[in-house]
């Protein structure tokens, strides 16, 4: 059972992005050292030189300092920036996994400045589940009034009806509802999956997905105990959503959830990798490189993403695994 304020750890993210003004930023609200036991694994000098800059107060908070970069400059990402990155993740990940914390959150890295630094993975969850051996993961994003979790991530709108398929589906229906239920404590969570075409397909008028695969998915899935639901056309579902009638949507490419999603929750969404063996929680946008250095970067994201970091390590402590919920079919 995890302590009543779990240790978290934060990391800077791309020293070269908005990542270490929101770091500090967030640990300037009082109620966040209520919530939990911050450490921030980073770069010590350049996290100083930045509140130094910005004005910002020095947290009294433990910091793993793993590098010492020198001239860094702000907005202007290297290889440099790129190895730094992806060592404050991998460090935080192996603490996690070791015991030595309960939660990780994740400040925006570059996927550019990742690539000139040799790194073979694009950004934060694939380098997660490499280093887990996970291959179980989905993408959620939460708020306090919509959560959703894409069946595909980044793709071609063009590529989407034929990557689309019943176990992966039926994967990433299963992965949410294991999700609310752990890191949530919804004990009975309602899933809704949204249709991919206009009017969930119009009985085969607009497409056929919906019967072929989508439709199937959620059968075999409420076979297993879960109560989803589906599928639903687009346009009016996350308004329902929204309004409590759901517990989370799965949406079945990018945009299709995001852009409800950051209508509601442009500047306090939290993206969630789920299936992870540990909690990894991160912001919803990216690097800001046109912001960084300027004072103006908002932390609101980063503060609610520590928040739900706390609340899903103390969840997790619950027994809430009474049944098989893996997709075989």
């Amino acid at each position: 059972m995890p302590a009543a304020r779990p240790k978290i750890l934060i990391t800077m993210g791309c020293p070269a992005g908005i990542g270490p003004e929101i770091v500090l930023k967030a640990l300037g609200h009082p109620e966040v050292y209520d919530w939990c036991r911050p450490e921030v694994v980073g770069d010590e000098l350049l996290l100083k030189e930045t509140a130094k800059r910005l004005g910002l107060p020095w947290p009294s908070v433990p910091i793993h300092s793993l590098t010492n970069l020198k001239g860094v400059r702000p907005g202007r990402p290297s290889a440099a920036t790129g190895q730094a990155s992806y060592l404050y993740v991998t460090w935080a990940a192996r603490a996690c996994l070791q015991g030595e914390a309960e939660a990780m959150v994740t400040a925006p890295i570059s996927k550019w400045a990742l690539s000139l630094a040799g790194v073979k993975e694009p950004g934060h969850t694939e380098i997660l589940a490499r280093l887990t051996g996970c291959t179980r993961f989905a993408m959620m994003m939460a708020g306090e009034r919509l959560r959703v979790v894409l069946a595909t991530i980044h793709l071609a709108l063009s590529q989407v009806p034929q990557t689309l398929s019943l176990e992966g589906l039926g994967e990433t229906i299963c992965l949410a509802y294991e999700a609310l239920r752990r890191d949530f404590a919804i004990d009975h969570p309602r899933l809704a999956v949204a249709a991919l075409n206009p009017h969930a397909g119009e009985e085969g008028l607009f497409g056929d997905e919906e019967k072929r695969i989508i439709q199937p998915a959620i059968e075999l899935a409420r076979a297993k105990g879960i109560e989803a639901s589906g599928p639903y056309p687009a346009d009016s579902l996350f308004y329902r959503a929204a309004q409590g009638e759901f517990d989370l949507v799965v949406a079945m490419y990018h945009d299709q959830g995001l852009i409800p999603f950051k209508l509601l929750h442009f500047r306090d969404g939290v993206n969630i990798t789920i299936g992870l063996p540990l909690i990894r929680t991160s912001v919803d946008h990216g690097t800001a490189y046109d912001l960084a250095g300027s004072g103006q970067a908002d932390e609101s994201s980063l503060l609610a993403a520590i928040k739900l970091a706390a609340i899903a390590a103390r969840n997790r402590g619950r027994d809430v695994y009474g049944q098989d919920t893996s997709f075989q079919g």
